[in-house]
């Protein structure tokens, strides 16, 4: 399922999916945080070149077309003579056209970058599984030469304590020669302790071969695993790029949309009204999206309980925390498919508290990758530091508080849940990695006091 941050048509799909498209207050909030290290800043600077031309836009277009915006001057102007008027609506009509273009290309490319992020590191996660399947045939044919080695060692070992053929012979046969029955007995015996002898030789070669087979096998599917999850992670880089890129069109968007909007209605409006009343009626709409998001934002904040579950922030210990209150909905591991495009293996683990619910920091760290991410739909990872990371998956669209390269306090508010990607409802899907290979969430919170 795609999750593309969309224009008004995928909104009100999302909308009807779960309840929970985007507000304004949400389109805005993946930038509301900025505090970024000195680092993280000339990294994602180099990465916003690269972006920007990799998909086919360049470094100095937005300062380009930003300069060619209108002035609230230009539209007073242009309104003193009919054919300037005319040029100016044309002129207007044409940049939000082309706007409104340039955010809808911007958010395929990153769509798409995403899903391709995404099939890398599913890539990587099933080589993880081929790797450990091997790894643990291999020791279990190891352990069954050991064990055959052994038999075979014991039982000659008591041939050697019973004097070798002759000495065993003589035990075979003493007391028999009176009775050729019990003497054929004996001797078909003996030849059974010897094919058995045989067999018990030939089973520990042919384990400890397999054994060896298989480590080799293992070996280079962990080469594969490896090469696979390099592989992911510079996936990862051109996806959050492009995300990056997708977001700062959006941005221009919501700066002058409006106010070319108001422009263009006061160039077509055949009454008296003046330039300044359109002016102040941009004014006094900024106003009220600022106070709808204030209101939003405090709703969101009080609305967070545990929905019949647990409670989303509730810590543990070392500052782990619960990523999202509510009821666990799946658990980690195999599963039947709850929809087609959804996975047989349930790598995270479920927590559903309604849609918009607030989705927590499980751990302090560094914002690595924000954006969408194919059937993840929108997703956050944090990097924690020791090799320890945590994902977050199907943000409802527009509902990251955080970008990449922010760092977040344990139990901060990252984003809002949602219905994106593959999802049949609005929850949190939550993964922790540990070097970047995925773990069982469930018992690595327990192990630090946070029940999930």
């Amino acid at each position: 399922m795609n999750d593309q941050h969309s224009t008004s048509d995928a909104a009100a799909a999302a909308s009807e999916d779960c309840g929970c498209a985007p507000t304004p207050a949400e389109s805005r909030a993946f930038w509301k945080d900025r505090s970024v290290t000195r680092r993280s800043a000339l990294t994602f600077g180099a990465l916003s070149v690269v972006a920007l031309s990799a998909f086919g836009v360049s470094s100095g277009v937005t300062a380009a077309y930003a300069a060619s915006y209108p002035s609230w001057d230009d539209v007073q102007n242009a309104m003193n003579n009919e054919s300037a008027k005319a040029a100016e609506v044309t002129r207007i009509e044409g940049l939000i056209q082309s706007l409104t273009q340039r955010v809808a290309d911007a958010q395929a490319k990153a769509v798409l970058a995403g899903e391709e992020y995404n099939a890398a590191q599913l890539a990587y996660f099933d080589a993880i599984a081929v790797a450990e399947e091997l790894q643990s045939k291999a020791d279990e044919q190891a352990v069954a030469a050991d064990d055959a080695t052994k038999k075979a060692a014991q039982l000659a070992a008591q041939l050697y304590r019973n004097g070798g053929d002759d000495t065993a012979l003589e035990l075979f046969f003493a007391g028999s020669a009176d009775n050729a029955d019990q003497l054929l007995s004996r001797l078909g015996t003996m030849d059974k302790v010897y094919q058995y002898n045989q067999t018990v030789h030939d089973n520990a070669v042919a384990a400890r071969n397999s054994a060896q087979q298989l480590t080799d096998q293992a070996v280079v599917a962990r080469t594969e695993r490896d090469r696979l999850q390099q592989i992911a992670e510079q996936k990862m880089i051109e996806a959050q790029a492009a995300a990056d890129a997708a977001q700062a069109a959006l941005d221009e968007q919501s700066a002058n949309l409006a106010t070319m909007q108001a422009q263009l209605s006061a160039l077509k409006d055949a009454t008296a009204t003046t330039v300044a009343g359109y002016k102040e009626g941009v004014r006094v709409a900024e106003e009220e999206r600022k106070r709808r998001e204030a209101a939003e934002a405090a709703a969101a904040a009080a609305g967070n309980g545990g929905g019949g579950g647990g409670v989303g922030g509730s810590p543990g210990s070392g500052g782990w925390v619960r990523p999202h209150g509510g009821h666990r909905s799946a658990g980690f591991g195999p599963r039947p498919k709850p929809c087609a495009a959804c996975s047989g293996y349930h790598y995270g683990v479920d927590l559903a508290n309604g849609c918009g619910a607030a989705i927590y920091a499980a751990q302090s760290g560094t914002v690595d990758y924000a954006g969408p991410r194919g059937n993840y739909g929108n997703y956050i990872r944090i990097q924690h530091g020791g090799g320890i990371s945590s994902g977050y998956a199907h943000i409802r669209d527009g509902g990251f508080a955080v970008r990449s390269g922010s760092y977040v306090n344990s139990g901060q508010v990252i984003a809002y849940a949602g219905n994106t990607g593959a999802s049949v409802g609005c929850h949190l899907h939550f993964e922790v990695y540990i070097n970047g290979a995925y773990t069982n969430p469930i018992t690595f919170l327990a192990d630090r006091g946070v029940s999930v």
